[in-house]
């Protein structure tokens, strides 16, 4: 067969709250983050898995809150002070600083300076107690923080994540197509995205509709 020569173009991930689709899996974890201004001390913890929807959920609360977002990788380097005096801060994957003292240290000033002054929302992984965390009042501070989990993507959630991600590219694809993506792929909205972006390719370049057949020779190949 003849290939259609392709260009990837990028199709930005939408990160607002009307983008949010809320299921089971997420609900009780948005309504935490949106009650951001009755947050115990001012902090909250957002757990779950990759893929899960952290930094959407993230972005969701930094427009509300009027709040600056920054890897956790980059604290080391970043002015602890200036960054306080945000109205609120949101730390991402804080799992990654364990073990580099130089961020863990980041991360507890900027802790301490927003306790009275902002607010702080971190995002991970995994629980606080298995970062690995070297610095005893940094591990003692975020074990004590009030938590929130995401859960893996149920069903209810890739079914509307793929629905909309196919929508958004205005593509016309066979009814028994998301209900037969669903039981098959990775449980991730990355993984979601991934593959709309796999089968739209494909299906340009072979100059076929996007139908379960199209996706089956991805997902099942011989």
């Amino acid at each position: 067969m003849i290939q259609q020569l392709t260009f990837d173009l990028p199709v930005g991930a939408r990160l607002t709250r009307a983008d949010f689709c809320v299921t089971p899996a997420n609900a009780l974890a948005l309504t935490a983050v949106d009650a951001w201004q009755t947050w115990p001390n001012n902090k909250m913890l957002v757990v779950g898995p990759e893929g899960a929807g952290k930094s959407h959920l993230a972005q969701i609360w930094a427009k509300d809150a009027n709040a600056v977002l920054m890897p956790a990788t980059q604290l080391a380097a970043a002015d602890i002070s200036a960054l306080a005096t945000q109205p609120a801060v949101g730390i991402e994957d804080a799992e990654t600083l364990a073990g580099d003292p130089a961020a863990e240290a980041a991360l507890f000033h900027l802790h301490n300076l927003l306790a009275t002054s902002g607010s702080l929302l971190v995002t991970a992984k995994i629980p606080p107690r298995d970062w690995g965390l070297t610095l005893p009042d940094l591990a003692s501070r975020m074990q004590a923080t009030a938590l929130t989990c995401l859960d893996p993507p149920d069903d209810a959630l890739l079914t509307a994540v793929l629905a909309k991600l196919f929508a958004d590219r205005q593509l016309a694809i066979s009814t028994n197509l998301i209900p037969y993506l669903v039981v098959r792929m990775d449980r991730s909205i990355a993984a979601a995205r991934c593959l709309v972006d796999a089968l739209d390719a494909r299906a340009l370049s072979q100059h076929r509709p996007i139908t379960r057949a199209l996706a089956g020779e991805m997902l099942e190949p011989e």
